[in-house]
């Protein structure tokens, strides 16, 4: 699956259902925005779920995420707004839900910082330099704990390890590409189209 990503810097034109797609977005915003289905700025709970089931996560999984994120997210990216019980997620602002003990390798806007992606591997990656085992995995989260945080230190967690289960090839490795291709965005809109095109062929 990885080997045949391409990496973009940005989306242009229309969605399958003829909808536009923005063309101004960073890279976290391109990240959080495949779970935008209808592309209007803000992502509520349905949508997440449907991005979920989308790139292959089951039922309780998805349901786990569209409660947890939409409710950790929705007032964060929301200043000055009432809270709102159907707790939308504002896609322009998401940079403001940012937690700590993560990598770095978005900054406080929300762009990409090359150095510090390439900094994982460097550290981290010992059996392949081009990939994490499960227990490199670990160790990087570890490394990137910030004393007392515990919020971020769970928010990495489940983030790198649902990635790393959904994610990971045969022999348990996350490769590179993979994890670049979810810092820009590509790897969920790669992954939705590929498990589209298995289930055409299993219909055929």
């Amino acid at each position: 699956m990885a080997s045949s990503l391409q990496f973009i810097d940005s989306q242009e034109g229309v969605d399958d259902a003829g909808r536009p797609i923005p063309t101004d977005q960073n890279v976290l915003q391109k990240h959080v925005a495949f779970f935008d289905r209808n592309h209007d700025g803000l992502v509520y709970p349905w949508e997440t779920f449907e991005g979920f089931r989308a790139i292959g996560a089951g039922y309780l999984l998805s349901m786990a995420g569209a409660f947890f994120i939409n409710l950790a997210l929705s007032r964060k990216t929301r200043p000055g707004k009432y809270p709102s019980l159907l707790f939308p997620i504002e896609v322009k602002n998401i940079h403001m839900a940012k937690h700590g003990s993560d990598s770095g390798v978005y900054d406080s806007e929300g762009r990409f910082v090359p150095s510090k992606f390439e900094e994982i591997f460097s550290r981290f990656a010992r059996s392949n330099t081009n990939a994490l085992t499960s227990d490199e995995l670990m160790a990087m989260l570890q490394a990137n704990r910030e004393p007392q945080d515990y919020r971020g230190w769970i928010a990495s967690w489940t983030e790198w390890m649902t990635l790393y289960n959904l994610c990971k090839d045969n022999h348990g490795l996350l490769r590179k590409e993979t994890v670049r291709g979810v810092y820009d965005g590509s790897l969920f809109e790669h992954m939705e189209k590929e498990r589209a095109g298995a289930a055409a062929k299993k219909k055929a």
